[in-house]
């Protein structure tokens, strides 16, 4: 891992609890990046903050270092029962992420962590939440099917953390926030922390009305995109870009390369053709059973599988790391889109390339998503080489979606609050 994205501030520099330290030491995080540098001192003092920075800069890590601190600093009651901290997150594979990495950091804390998020594992994860946890990860859906059945409550929640909270807004979970946030003690009662790599105005206006006023922190918000990241643009008219991209993947190293589309459609087609051109590819689409789903992004994560294709909805909080090459086969409608496509690639300091196709039917997006990330994308013709002669698709077995009709660890110290029951 490339140490170039990180400060001279190291954890240890921080009044942080010895517990997580001892954690953030196990995971191997020394020093932090600079979004963690700037928002730790702020909520290690009980401050609110909304932090914005670009993805894969270490906003997980500054939010959970934040909330387990506030939770093993400040006992409770002793017949007081939690959860005391929640944290909601836009997709699953996002919330499975943030689960793993709390359960790294806290690993020495005893604290009990709970992924709540659809798909799957209806009756586990009710009965861990029945057993008493100390912290909820998960998806609004499911997190509020739990709660309506009262198989927990909001009353006791002391940190709430919002991630990627303008996908939040793009994937119409707003109501479903307001309805958790104001389930909760005040915000005044609570430290509030929301992250997001853009924060827009809507957003803002969440942060105001339910988290307290929070502080806004900002890093690199003048350049939208990572510096390590090489950007590319070909001109490729929209009947040739499936034998240009296979043209291309043959002249690349697609180690574990990303490809984005707009249309489930799309994907799927362009997977047939890549799999019927020797190329393994598969489709990761929303309909896939949750099971499905992980043992594919498990197989792309140990580059058994090298290339994945999927749209912005099926793909939105991926943190997968070394990631090669991002492919915008089509480009996004939405210029904030491709930041976050492109932030899929040169995370945690590495390097990777971003590559965009502009067909006739899509390259009206250009200027919106050139003036929104403040530059030009450096822009090449596209080679002759890369033009492949194209053999016929080869249809894949894709999983069905699964039953639609179901509804969406201790350390070794002891922390100092009165466990969950």
């Amino acid at each position: 891992m490339s140490l170039t994205h990180l400060t001279d501030t190291r954890f240890t520099d921080l009044p942080i609890d010895e517990s997580i330290l001892d954690g953030l030491s196990e995971a191997g995080l020394a020093y932090c990046t600079p979004i963690q540098a700037a928002t730790l001192p702020k909520t290690l003092a009980g401050k609110n903050i909304a932090g914005e920075a670009q993805t894969g800069t270490g906003k997980t890590a500054a939010f959970l270092v934040a909330a387990l601190h506030h939770l093993m600093t400040n006992p409770v009651d002793e017949d007081a029962v939690g959860p005391w901290a929640i944290c909601l997150a836009p997709t699953r594979e996002l919330a499975i992420q943030i689960h793993k990495d709390a359960e790294a950091i806290g690993a020495f804390t005893g604290l009990r962590f709970a992924a709540i998020y659809g798909g799957t594992g209806y009756e586990s994860q009710r009965k861990q939440l029945e057993e008493g946890v100390d912290v909820i990860i998960g998806t609004p859906g499911r997190i509020i099917d739990f709660f309506k059945q009262r198989v927990f409550n909001l009353r006791n929640i002391e940190v709430a953390i919002i991630d990627e909270a303008d996908r939040m807004f793009d994937l119409g979970f707003i109501a479903d926030i307001r309805f958790l946030l104001r389930r909760m003690p005040e915000a005044s009662a609570r430290l509030n922390m929301l992250f997001s790599a853009t924060l827009s105005y809507r957003v803002l206006e969440l942060a105001w009305e339910h988290m307290g006023d929070p502080e806004r922190v900002t890093v690199d918000a003048d350049r939208r995109t990572a510096e390590k990241i090489r950007q590319t643009l070909y001109h490729v008219a929209k009947e040739d870009k499936i034998a240009f991209t296979v043209g291309m993947l043959r002249h690349i190293d697609p180690r574990r390369t990303l490809i984005f589309v707009n249309t489930k459609r799309a994907a799927e087609r362009l997977v047939d053709y890549l799999n019927g051109n020797e190329l393994e590819a598969a489709v990761i689409s929303g309909d896939i059973p949750q099971k499905d789903r992980e043992r594919l992004l498990e197989r792309f994560r140990s580059g058994d599988l090298p290339i994945l294709v999927g749209t912005d909805v099926a793909a939105r909080g991926l943190h997968i790391d070394a990631v090669s090459h991002v492919i915008n086969f089509d480009l996004p409608q939405d210029a904030e889109d491709y930041v976050h496509r492109i932030g899929r690639t040169a995370r945690a300091g590495e390097s990777g390339d971003a590559i965009a196709i502009a067909c006739d039917e899509y390259v009206f997006s250009l200027p919106d998503i050139e003036s929104y990330i403040s530059a030009k994308i450096p822009t090449e013709p596209p080679p002759k080489e890369y033009f492949a002669e194209l053999a016929p698709p080869q249809r894949t077995n894709r999983p069905r979606a699964g039953d639609r009709r179901q509804p969406s660890g201790g350390g070794n110290r002891r922390r100092s609050r009165t466990p969950a029951r």
